[in-house]
């Protein structure tokens, strides 16, 4: 009961942001959304910021979840690794509201929350870097989170946006990965050098 209620508030809280974006959001809609006592937000999460990074990494890590045991199912590191860079891509172009307040977040001074739902996501993600062959998984997975971090911020800048298939054809380049693997946006990818 109390997972599905914080589940619950996950999730409205991820609706929300994403349909007002978060200055119009409060903590009493998104317990109205959820159907809980406000009371309930407090006791899960110390506060808003806190909430919504703990609801996108939710979200993260089921979309990704999603994409690495999607059919065809497969072993192949190659294309789990595709896999995984083309959900967290997906996710950014997507859902830009909602992806561009959790980044605008992580800077913010309270920086970046550590919570199950994030460590569920580093868990796939340090997986994946292990079926692609990394030797030392640990290490490379958090320089694939620095370069997605990095490729999210560049897909949803203000003003300057890079293309997604750039961004991609980029991580695919770094990682040995066939543009045909994953989910590609296209059937070729952009001209290069990246």
């Amino acid at each position: 009961m109390r997972r599905r209620s914080r589940e619950r508030l996950l999730q409205a809280t991820v609706d929300l942001v994403g349909e007002r974006g978060y200055e119009a959001t409060t903590l009493a809609d998104i317990a109205d959304r959820a159907g809980s006592a406000r009371g309930l937000v407090s006791y899960y999460f110390p506060g808003k910021r806190q909430l919504l990074q703990s609801a996108v990494h939710r979200l993260m890590h089921m979309t990704l979840q999603a994409a690495l045991e999607r059919e065809p199912r497969t072993e192949d590191g190659e294309e789990l690794l595709a896999r995984a860079i083309d959900a967290i891509l997906g996710l950014a172009r997507d859902r830009p509201v909602l992806m561009r307040t959790h980044m605008a977040g992580i800077l913010q001074a309270e920086g970046f929350v550590q919570c199950p739902e994030q460590q569920r996501l580093a868990f796939l993600l340090r997986e994946s870097v292990a079926r692609h062959g990394s030797p030392e998984a640990e290490t490379d997975y958090r320089m694939l989170r620095a370069l997605l971090m990095g490729a999210v911020f560049a897909l949803l800048i203000p003003g300057a946006p890079m293309p997604f298939d750039v961004l991609r054809a980029e991580l695919f380049q770094r990682y040995d990965l066939d543009w045909k693997l994953g989910v590609p946006p296209s059937a070729e990818p952009p001209e290069g050098p990246f």
